[in-house]
């Protein structure tokens, strides 16, 4: 059955009610027409609950806009959804990339994440280029997606609507991963289903790294908002040390809009559920709104918290990740880079579910909290205990 405007239809019922279903929910495409966005092709999905959000093609097939009884959950930056044509990989040494950083979900790789690196690349066998230069968080985000399918469809009484791409990064004497994306919304619901696999097509020994920069704004995000999760360690934060209280900010009781903020990052481990779940979530008590994300732990090994409270780029980001916050040199030296093979993939399985009134965000709160209690301090000591990925060729 749908469950729409407080009640359940079956598909008969439901077509009764309209000449077509796109007035209650639908999926459709279209292309932005003006300044930096434009020719972006665009997918727009609206569930029917109030939940609307769109795919950008072009873009990774990342989500931009997501809003919830117009309401916004994901960051829009000044930056814009710029065309991907316009972009400059290796501009600016590398940071070109923040150039071209919006939306809800923004994917980092495919075979680098985090910061800048120059990778050694003697698995290409091509002796020109001994190592490849590497832009903060990696190519894929920028690179336009084939799309092999859009629509909606029906299983007895239930609707989905559904989008699925691939996105090639690839280059002669270089890699060749696929990204292959699949995104999934019910007709009825407050949730987003997304299914990714990263497969090597190519035939050389290829690094995979992979994270979700998921980035989360105003109204929800605002003066009092928490950050909540399963935390069992708090690792590694980019301003501990002598500075670590200096801007007033800690990791769980959000601020609002700063001036002169500089950004801060946390790496928290993470417990799971018996199922091997990890829910993270943004909840803001005054509206009775939150978004939770909820990934694999065996998928994602790590969890960063991204706080930009800079006004006018007020962002809070949770970031699911294959690797530590340490970086690719670092996961080189450790031993824990992910090699694929030809014809190797890697999957991860995502659900994002808005947090509708006080029963959804006292539900999620008893969830979280029965993983593991996340600590009461603000500013918890970073144990620094970055725990072995290793084993993971």
């Amino acid at each position: 059955m749908v469950a729409l405007f407080g009640r359940e239809f079956t598909r008969r019922e439901l077509a009764g009610h309209a000449g077509s279903q796109s007035q209650f929910a639908g999926v459709r495409l279209m292309t932005l027409g003006d300044g930096l966005e434009r020719g972006i092709r665009m997918l727009e999905f609206r569930t029917g609950t109030g939940l609307r959000f769109t795919v950008l093609i072009d873009r990774a097939m990342d989500i931009a806009d997501c809003d919830f009884k117009g309401r916004s959950i994901g960051w829009h930056s000044p930056s814009g959804f710029r065309h991907p044509a316009l972009h400059e990989y290796e501009g600016e040494g590398g940071l070109a990339w923040l150039r071209s950083f919006s939306g809800l979900l923004v994917t980092c790789g495919l075979d680098h994440i985090l910061f800048m690196d120059e990778a050694p690349t003697p698995q290409y066998t091509y002796n020109p280029r001994q190592t490849a230069p590497q832009s903060i968080h990696g190519r894929v985000s920028t690179i336009p997606a084939h799309l092999t399918g859009y629509g909606e469809r029906w299983e007895g009484d239930r609707c989905f609507m559904w989008a699925e791409g691939v996105v090639q990064q690839a280059a002669v004497f270089g890699e060749n991963l696929h990204l292959i994306r699949r995104i999934e919304a019910e007709v009825g619901t407050n949730e987003i289903r997304l299914s990714d696999r990263v497969v090597n097509q190519g035939f050389y020994r290829t690094p995979h790294m992979f994270c979700y920069h998921i980035n989360l704004a105003h109204p929800l995000l605002d003066e009092g908002s928490r950050y909540v999760a399963p935390i069992r360690d708090v690792v590694w934060a980019s301003h501990a040390g002598e500075g670590y209280r200096s801007q007033g900010v800690g990791y769980q009781y959000l601020p609002g809009p700063q001036q002169s903020f500089h950004e801060q990052v946390w790496q928290h481990d993470m417990a799971a559920d018996a199922d091997g779940l990890v829910p993270v979530a943004l909840i803001n008590d005054a509206l009775g709104l939150g978004l939770q994300v909820t990934t694999r732990q065996d998928q994602f090994a790590c969890q960063y918290e991204w706080q930009n409270f800079q006004a006018g780029q007020y962002a809070l980001g949770i970031e699911p990740s294959t690797h530590h916050v340490l970086g690719a040199k670092a996961a080189r030296e450790r031993g824990e880079v992910i090699w694929l093979e030809h014809g190797d993939e890697r999957r991860y399985d995502t659900l994002f579910t808005i947090l509708d009134g006080a029963d959804a965000i006292a539900a999620a709160d008893t969830r979280i909290d029965a993983i593991a209690a996340q600590p009461i301090d603000d500013y918890p000591t970073p144990s620094g205990h970055h725990r072995s990925l290793g084993g993971r060729a």
